[in-house]
């Protein structure tokens, strides 16, 4: 089977869930027609919401269990929610350290509370086993690298990630993948482009639809080089020419990244994303998220105007170097 199969499959799935909870036409997926824009393209146009506590990667034990029953849904949700609650102290079994480490108490944190609607095991839907295709010699050792200097005390901002440097955010990818907070997008259209607004960080990818090339192989950017086209009702957004100062569960900066938005129903939208990377992974591999919309708001994401701790975390560097401490680094990614 397909990867393309299999998510069409989970579309299918999950189409019907949503028409037996009269989310779309009682008839299913194919009496529904999505909305035209006044230029005659699928309206895609909103802010869509994809919190779920759906792991991106299965769970070892699980094997090729593609779904959970549903009390083993409810176990792993309740277990997961108290897992990831911020609010528990020492008596709760965490430590000290990593109480002060979770920086947040969870007032802050929007993880979601619910699996997907088709109660999947992990998101990744290709290879079979729902986990990430294993790295290649050359993305170990670059990984390792990217590792090595994290631990050591930073010389300067480049050492650390992306995510505390305000560059890219958990979750705005490229590609999205549910995180901690933000996890919301805003698509908007006009002819001939889209824009594709990730609440985390603001990030916004402009994405021509008129069939120009992508930029020339020396020009890199922090998140790709888009383009995108209709296949159908699905937008299609192809990116590349990825620069090395970023990775994605690995990548590098060849990786090839293939998105799809389609349209359910009045509130849905299934995300879908390929990485295609061989120098980096054994083979690519798909991941499909479903997302809600919602009325509400985005409001800006101020990360890099607040972003004191960067300062105070060189100078604490600096100064454990001066009495010659070991650095403790940070735990954010």
């Amino acid at each position: 089977m397909t990867h393309r199969t299999l998510v069409l499959g989970l579309a299918a799935s999950l189409a019907a869930s949503l028409a037996a909870a009269e989310d779309v036409a009682p008839g299913g997926p194919e009496t529904w027609t999505p909305p035209r824009t006044a230029w005659g393209v699928p309206d895609l146009r909103g802010v869509w919401d994809f919190r779920t506590i759906t792991p991106l990667e299965r769970p070892k034990q699980l094997g090729e269990q593609e779904t959970f029953t549903g009390t083993e849904a409810a176990e792993f949700q309740t277990q997961e929610l108290n897992r990831r609650n911020k609010d528990r102290r020492a008596s709760d079994g965490i430590t000290a350290e990593q109480d002060v480490r979770n920086a947040y108490n969870q007032f802050w944190w929007d993880y979601g509370t619910e699996l997907t609607e088709d109660h999947r095991t992990s998101l990744i839907v290709d290879p079979p086993d729902g986990r990430i295709p294993a790295m290649t010699p050359i993305a170990r050792n670059r990984y390792g690298a990217i590792r090595a200097a994290r631990a050591r005390a930073p010389h300067g901002p480049e050492d650390r990630g992306v995510a505390e440097r305000c560059i890219l955010g958990f979750n705005a990818g490229p590609p999205y993948t549910p995180s901690a907070y933000n996890n919301n997008v805003h698509i908007f259209q006009a002819p001939g482009f889209a824009v594709l607004l990730i609440e985390m960080v603001n990030d916004a990818r402009i994405v021509p639809m008129d069939g120009r090339s992508h930029l020339p192989e020396h020009m890199r950017q922090w998140r790709g080089d888009a383009r995108g086209r209709w296949e159908g009702d699905t937008l299609v957004v192809e990116s590349t020419n990825f620069t090395g100062k970023t990775s994605f569960r690995g990548s590098g900066k060849d990786m090839r990244l293939t998105e799809r938005f389609t349209r359910l129903g009045p509130d849905r939208v299934v995300y879908e994303y390929t990485i295609d990377d061989p120098e980096s992974f054994e083979k690519p591999w798909t991941a499909a998220i479903p997302m809600k919309k919602t009325d509400q708001p985005m409001y800006e994401y101020a990360c890099h105007e607040g972003n004191y701790s960067m300062f105070t975390m060189l100078e604490g560097a600096r100064a454990a170097d001066r009495i010659g401490e070991p650095f403790k680094g940070s735990n954010l990614p």
